[in-house]
């Protein structure tokens, strides 16, 4: 963009040679050796060289927005692997603590069936319980597993623990997430692209309706004839005549023009939805997770009265089992709301240029 402002601004003219040789020969008179030189230059019409700066310098300005939005995108594909990495690695940390509560629960089955103080059933459900304990864990090993091969895949200089960081509770303001959700439409670089892109269309406009009176070019000319005998200097002046082309040419400027100002509009309008959404999913997403949290304290509070149970010979395996289960569950889907609310908040704050936009 900047060589191309240099471009425009130094105009598309250039200094024009022409020159011939002619020896000629004449009867009764002789040969003689003739030349004539003609150096010209087309100049540029008042007004133009003004348009073709502006139009250099919106270009600028549109490529400078667009190079700052693709670090943004950039940003946003790290947040994305990144998240997906954290959150399937918790799920992966929860299925393994699963497995292991199982197999504690099979020691102590099997120890209980030893003693005849339990039914060879127990055993077999408690072993079942633990079997597809083991499947799950392997399966959200798998996915960890993957989800960090594609963050290296993606950002191959970003240095990784060797394992996954716990997801910390999301630190929500509700007045602090509506800043950056205005924050987001002032600072768009792709609105400010946009805008520059039509500024750009517009002066090109202008410029193409100058154009429609064509640059004069004016030069000097030197010749010589009949072995000088005849020599002479003067000034040449052209001019090309405009006609429908250059009519279209301005028409055609002149549309591109409009159109540019109708994405500018919907480049707008479309950060006007990303930035509301934005505000929008990070609510909702914060609220899920402290449902998620609630759920998962109930679901504990019930299983130890389970255990109790259990242990008084009120409630039989099954039952614990399936609270067990039900636990694993809610702790499951409270990682998952927690990497979830973390990932739609690191969204907003990417939008809004608070988060990664420096080197």
């Amino acid at each position: 963009a900047r060589a191309e402002a240099d471009a425009l601004a130094r105009g598309p003219h250039e200094f024009t040679f022409t020159g011939s040789y002619v020896n000629r020969s004449v009867d009764r008179e002789g040969r003689f050796d003739e030349y004539d030189a003609t150096l010209s230059r087309a100049i540029r019409l008042p007004g133009k060289a003004r348009l073709d700066r502006e139009i250099g310098a919106a270009g600028i300005v549109a490529a400078s927005n667009r190079a700052e939005d693709a670090r943004h995108q950039a940003a946003l594909l790290l947040a994305q692997y990144w998240w997906d990495w954290l959150g399937a690695a918790e799920e992966s940390r929860i299925d393994g603590q699963a497995v292991a509560n199982y197999a504690r629960m099979l020691a102590a089955t099997q120890r209980r069936v030893a003693l005849r103080d339990a039914a060879r059933l127990e055993a077999d459900q408690a072993e079942g319980a633990l079997g597809a304990a083991r499947i799950a864990a392997e399966q959200s090993a798998g996915r960890e597993a993957v989800a960090r091969r594609r963050l290296m895949a993606q950002f191959p200089g970003l240095p990784l623990p060797d394992a996954a960081p716990e997801i910390p509770q999301p630190d929500f303001d509700d007045g602090a997430i509506e800043a950056l959700g205005a924050k987001v439409i002032a600072r768009s670089h792709e609105i400010a692209a946009a805008e520059a892109e039509a500024q750009k269309a517009g002066a090109a406009a202008a410029r193409a309706q100058a154009e429609r009176i064509a640059d004069p070019s004016i030069g000097v000319r030197l010749f010589s004839e009949r072995d000088g005998a005849e020599r002479g200097a003067g000034v040449i002046f052209s001019m090309p005549f405009g006609t429908g082309h250059r009519r279209a040419l301005a028409d055609r400027a002149q549309a591109e023009s409009g159109a540019a100002r109708a994405e500018a509009a919907a480049a707008r309008a479309a950060i006007n939805e990303m930035a509301a959404t934005d505000v929008v999913e990070a609510r909702f997403r914060h609220a899920a997770w402290l449902r998620a949290r609630e759920a998962v304290a109930a679901q504990v509070a019930a299983l130890m009265k389970l255990r109790t149970g259990q242990a008084a010979g009120e409630i039989g395996l099954a039952d614990v089992l399936l609270g067990e289960r039900q636990v694993h569950d809610a702790f499951r889907i409270e990682a998952l709301a927690r990497a979830e609310a973390q990932r739609a908040l690191t969204r907003l704050r990417i939008d809004a240029h608070e988060l990664w936009i420096s080197e």
